[in-house]
Formats: C-alpha cells, structure tokens, sequence
C-alpha cells in the first residue's frame, strides 16, 4: 500500500511539473539525455478498425547529436516525430525531455516551454508554409507568439539575420511563398525553426522532395546549426545512404518495431537483424554495372517464429540493439562477438546472377500478399443484411472467417446477433400480450 501511494505521489509531482530543468538526465555513458521515448505506444482509430501504428517504442537522443530514425514508408517514423511535437497522443508509455514528461495532458507553462524548445521541419516544404503569408511573417510568428525580441529594430535584426543564415536575401521577405523554389522554401522552413533557437529539431525527411543538388546544401545548414548551437536533430529519413553519413546514432523501425538501434557504422559493419540488411542492400551502387549484377536481400517476415518465445529490445554489446526472442538474440550475439563486417551486399558475375534469377522463377511463393484480403473491409450493408436475414449471415460469417475475411465476417456476426436478439423480444413481447388477453 505505501509503495503505492508512493508512486500515486510521484506521478501526480511530474503532471505538475511547470518547468523543464536546465539540463537533463545523464546516461551511464555520461552524455545528457535530452528526449526519452519509453514503451511508447500509438495507435489510430477504435475498435475494430484500430491500427497500432508504433509499438513499444524505447530509445533515448543524447544532447548535441544526430539520431536517425529509418525505415519505408508506413513504418511509423514520422508518426513518432509528430508524438515528439505532441500532435500524435500516446495511447500507452510516456516521452520525457530532460526527464519531464511532455506526453499527454501537461500545464500550460510547460507546453509553451516545450514548443519553444522543440521545433520540427517539414517534408513538403509547399505545404508547410502558410501562402498567404509574407517570408518576413512566417519567420517572425514565433517571436511574435513568446515575444523574443525587444523592439521592432531587434526582431528586424533577427529575422534578416536568419534569412541569411540559409542563404536567402533580406529582399525575399516581402515576397509570398510561391514565388520561391522547393529547394528555398525548405530554407525559409528551416529559418522559422531555427530563429526560435530551439535544442532540438524534428526533421521529417527535409531533403525528400528536393533535387539532388539542393540535398547537400541544405544537409550542411543542418550540422552547420548544429556545430553553432549544439542543436540536437531527430532526423526521419528512408535514404540510408545519406543517413550514414550525417548520424551519429541510427534507429531502425520496421512496422512500428524498433528492430535495431546502433552507431552509425556499427549498424552499417553488423547489420544484424535482417531487416536492416535489406535496407542497406537496396542502397545503390554507384557503378552501373555492379548494380545491374547486384542481389537484393528480401526481407521476409516468416523466419521468426514469435509464437512461444517474446521479442524484445535487448543490448547485446558495442550499445548496439537488436530487436528479437531470446534464441535470435543469442544467435546475433554470437555473430556480433566474432567481429566479422557483415555483407548484405552480394554482386554475382552475369551468368551466376542469370543462374540466381532463374532460379527464383520457378520458387512457389505461398505467403499471403496482405495481411488482410483486399476486400476485407466489414462494409455495412453485410450488417444490414444479417439484421434482416440472420440465419443467412451467421452462414456468409462463417464462410468469410474460413477465408481470412475477418471485418466482414465479423459484421455479419454483429447484424445477424442483433437481428435475432430483435426477433426475440418481438416474440416474447407478443407472447405477453397474449397471455395478458388471455388472461
């Protein structure tokens, strides 16, 4: 009972914590943990029709680095960049910066604390900035909202400051956002964040929709700020190639999962879990014939076997993380321990990669496609009809569980047990009006 109160006391002492500590906690390694991701949980929708979109989330950012978060499209990156930012509520877990917690319902001080240290750039630099506005506007509107400037002439000062910081002019501020390319939109984008001085940086994949040439540009006013302020980046990203070489830790997150969590040439050396590998084995090869005779590593889910033993985010050595069950965790364990580079990477000669994909041909491939059937989307009118036709629906329910359909077969389920239970008290309340006329 007393342990209880105590730990009643102390959540109740972090909810109404106002105001974030100069510095925050210290890892063993002895570098200050600025965010802190811990059990994180997001999921989307109700019901039935709930997706879980990260799960169990746990990894720390150190202050002053870059951590990388890698994954395809649909794996959950920016879904935690946009909790980080509290636009996404987490639905189990918490996330701590300097050791406050920020997610969920916090006091009002410590929200506006928490914007003005956490600022986020954006992956499509058209959509993000507000085309009504002028570049003066949309640069100066955080230091209108905390007021982080004295007079009129100091926010002037700061605003063409900062435009030329990303390689603007202090002419383009009259100018509105359509007037500009992708590539200096992005650095107006970056000039809203960074005037705030903030100390850490969400940025959701800010080089995607940019031209190759414009990429390495941008990426130098990053760890240019960054060498400046000690400005500390989650960068979200799905191009391993650039990753590798701006990171000073990566994350990889596969379906929600955080499957590998390492330096960033240790992840690139041991990329254990396979997963990672086939990241890094779709990175292209500079030479075009080395990359026609190249060998893609598939991913392929079903070699885990998760039904007796549970997966988890263990640290086998080196700070390097592998998500896995006990027996997998052993056996990358022992492949770390040998300190052999791995090679995801195969390049086969013409006539033994022609051998390879012949072969492939004539494999049988017996792993259902989607998760659900294309179908399978527990359209209503199957409720209506097992509402009016029960028997028949409680029959389509059993046919679509057979065949995986599991939304529809569970709205068939639903509309027939209604139908009957409707029938029933229909009955039963002619029933009773019988007796009573009888009576």
């Amino acid at each position: 009972m007393f342990e209880f109160l105590k730990r009643k006391k102390n959540a109740a002492a972090s909810e109404t914590a106002s105001r974030l500590p100069e510095k925050g906690p210290v890892a063993e390694n002895g570098k200050e943990i600025l965010l802190s991701l811990k059990n994180v949980d997001i999921t989307f929708g109700r019901g039935d029709r709930a997706v879980r979109a990260v799960k169990n989330a746990t990894f720390d950012i150190y202050k002053g680095e870059t951590f990388s978060l890698v994954g395809e499209s649909g794996s959950g990156k920016t879904t935690i960049g946009r909790a980080v930012i509290r636009v996404n509520p987490c639905a189990a877990g918490e996330i701590l910066y300097k050791g406050v917690r920020i997610s969920g319902r916090i006091p009002r001080s410590l929200d506006r604390q928490v914007i003005r240290n956490i600022q986020m750039v954006f992956q499509d630099p058209a959509a993000s900035l507000n085309e009504r506005a002028t570049v003066d506007y949309i640069i100066s509107e955080g230091l209108y909202n905390f007021h982080l400037y004295e007079n009129e002439a100091d926010r002037v000062r700061k605003v063409e400051h900062m435009i030329e910081e990303v390689g603007l002019l202090p002419e383009h501020l009259t100018r509105y956002p359509h007037e500009f390319s992708g590539g200096q939109r992005q650095r107006i984008g970056l000039a809203r964040c960074m005037v705030m001085e903030p100390e850490l940086v969400v940025a959701d994949e800010p080089i995607s929709a940019l031209d190759v040439s414009i990429r390495a540009q941008v990426l130098n006013l990053l760890k240019k700020f960054q060498k400046e302020r000690d400005t500390t980046y989650l960068f979200i990203a799905h191009d391993l190639s650039i990753v590798r070489f701006i990171s000073d830790r990566i994350g990889v997150i596969y379906k929600g999962n955080i499957v590998e969590i390492a330096e960033a040439e240790e992840l690139f050396n041991y990329p254990l879990h396979p997963y990672t590998r086939s990241l890094i084995s779709a990175i292209p090869i500079p030479d075009p014939r080395l990359e026609k005779n190249k060998v893609l590593f598939t991913y392929d889910p079903s070699v885990h076997d998760y039904s007796e033993e549970q997966p988890e985010l263990v640290c086998i050595g080196h700070d390097h993380y592998v998500f896995g069950s006990p027996s997998e965790i052993a056996e990358y364990t022992a492949t770390r321990e040998k300190n052999v580079p791995l090679k995801p990477v195969t390049v086969l000669t013409p006539e033994a990669l022609a051998a390879y994909e012949e072969e492939k041909e004539t494999e049988v491939v017996t792993e259902p496609i989607l998760e659900h059937p294309l179908h399978d989307t527990g359209n209503k009118w199957y409720l209506v009809g097992g509402f009016f036709l029960p028997i028949i629906g409680l029959i389509g329910g059993a046919i679509f569980k057979k065949y995986n359909y599991i939304r529809n077969y569970r709205t068939c389920k639903r509309g027939s047990i209604i139908g009957l239970i409707v029938r029933g008290a229909l009955v039963a309340l002619y029933g009773i009006g019988l007796l009573l006329a009888l009576l």
